[in-house]
């Protein structure tokens, strides 16, 4: 996935799409417009302006270039200094992102995003310690389900499991969340594990596709290739941020040794391999592993002025708030739409016996979600029916699922041909909806739907 969020790592992310918090426009920065300012203020704010607009237009070279001038022009602006940040990152330059956004967090340390974009530009850098570390220090304030995915990325797969297995299990455990924490398993090793999770919110299709986009995944040749794929930028030869940007208050920053990929990336060669072999997917041959007994030496990152090596995009949770209708599986026959007199009529019972309901032209569902239980389905089946009409005369279909992520209630309608099933979907995605079709696979009417007709049925 080519997000333009830094994490959708959903980082939520990436995944993404992500999200993991992240990379932004900056559209409402409030840049200086007061009539008694000065020349130099008028002047950055232009800059400022002009970078936003190239950010926008896709052309970050020209962006950096801008911020870099609002910068040396008012240097204790925050905005300007993010600003500045983010131009580095969409251009491919990790080192200059690196300063930048340590020169942003001396001036602001209540920032969430902050620290976590300066984690990945660590790790983007080779410094994993340092990464590590950052996350550590700001866990309060950068979100659990981006750091999660930050730290399997830093190397520490399997904190990264034992912390998002807990955030899954909340109210706030979305469908980002339960995909950085497939991703982070399988970077752990855990590929089985991994699909499980995986499939709570994906079609089959895409979980065999995501699968095999994580096995190239998990077996980068530099330390900037993942990150990279995750955010669809092009690493770049970088001779770093111009000294006379730096803030005279530094950070306290540094650079650490890199140390090679495969010290940070345990029980994955194996793994992936296996993966890819049941996917018909080749990985690349794995780097030689350094004799235990000695001390692996330092090696910089080599940023090549081409194009990275492209690896297959890195597909994560929606970068919006993902309860936005999750893409979870979820499954019910349903009737054909009904006249509204029809639909908001009492529901009768004949003499002894319920009388049968229309018959479904099909087997294909459209699935809006996954959830924490029926209660939560059914709230969002209110707002999914109130903001979309097309789905007010239908019958709502759910299915507890268990993982070892936890239970999950997926919610969908159903009973149409496939080109219904697809135009239905499309419409609602239109409309900023999330959902994907598929075949029936043992739904039921939801538990909230017709309880009447359904107890009666079960005689």
């Amino acid at each position: 996935m080519k997000t333009r969020a830094i994490v959708t790592l959903g980082l939520g992310a990436l995944v993404a799409c992500g999200a993991l918090a992240g990379i932004t426009s900056h559209g409402g920065i409030a840049f200086a417009s007061a009539r008694d300012e000065s020349r130099a203020e008028r002047k950055a704010a232009a800059e400022a302006g002009k970078a936003q607009a190239a950010l926008a237009g896709g052309r970050p070279e020209q962006a950096v270039a801008h911020a870099e001038a609002a910068v040396g022009l008012r240097p204790q602006v925050t905005s300007f200094r993010v600003l500045l940040a983010n131009s580095y990152l969409r251009a491919g330059r990790f080192d200059s992102a690196r300063q930048a956004f340590a020169d942003a967090m001396t001036l602001d340390t209540s920032n969430g995003k902050l620290p976590l974009n300066l984690a990945l530009t660590q790790i983007a850098t080779g410094d994993w310690n340092g990464a590590r570390q950052t996350l550590d220090t700001h866990k309060d304030i950068i979100p659990v389900s981006d750091r999660g995915l930050a730290m399997a990325l830093a190397g520490d797969p399997s904190s990264a499991v034992e912390l998002l297995n807990a955030a899954v299990r909340t109210p706030g455990g979305d469908a980002k969340t339960r995909q950085n924490f497939a991703l982070s398993l399988a970077l752990a090793g855990r590929w089985q594990d991994a699909r499980m999770m995986a499939a709570v919110d994906l079609a089959p299709a895409e979980v065999d596709q995501r699968m095999t986009q994580w096995a190239t995944f998990a077996r980068p040749k530099s330390a900037y290739d993942q990150v990279a794929s995750l955010l669809g930028v092009k690493p770049v030869r970088d001779p770093g941020q111009p000294t006379a940007l730096a803030l005279n208050a530094t950070s306290g920053v540094g650079l650490a040794a890199l140390a090679p990929v495969d010290a940070f990336m345990p029980g994955q060669a194996e793994n992936a391999a296996k993966v890819a072999q049941e996917m018909g997917t080749p990985v690349p041959a794995a780097a030689p592993v350094p004799d235990a007994g000695a001390a692996p030496a330092p090696a910089p990152v080599e940023v090549a002025s081409t194009p990275a090596p492209a690896f297959a995009s890195v597909v994560f949770g929606p970068r919006e708030e993902v309860v936005q209708h999750l893409p979870a599986s979820a499954r019910e026959p349903v009737s054909r739409p009904a006249p509204a007199s029809e639909v908001s009529a009492p529901v009768r019972v004949a003499s002894a016996t319920v009388a049968p309901r229309t018959p479904a032209k099909g087997s294909f569902f459209v699935q809006l979600g996954a959830f924490e239980n029926a209660a939560v389905a059914k709230n969002a089946w209110t707002r999914v029916t109130r903001s979309n009409a097309s789905f007010a005369a239908q019958t709502p279909s759910g299915m507890s699922i268990t993982s070892k992520a936890g239970t999950f209630y997926r919610l969908s309608v159903g009973g149409f041909a496939r080109s219904e099933a697809d135009a239905l979907c499309r419409s609602y995605k239109a409309k900023g909806g999330n959902c994907f079709v598929r075949a029936h696979a043992g739904d039921q009417v939801a538990l909230w739907a017709h309880p009447a007709g359904r107890q009666m049925a079960s005689r």
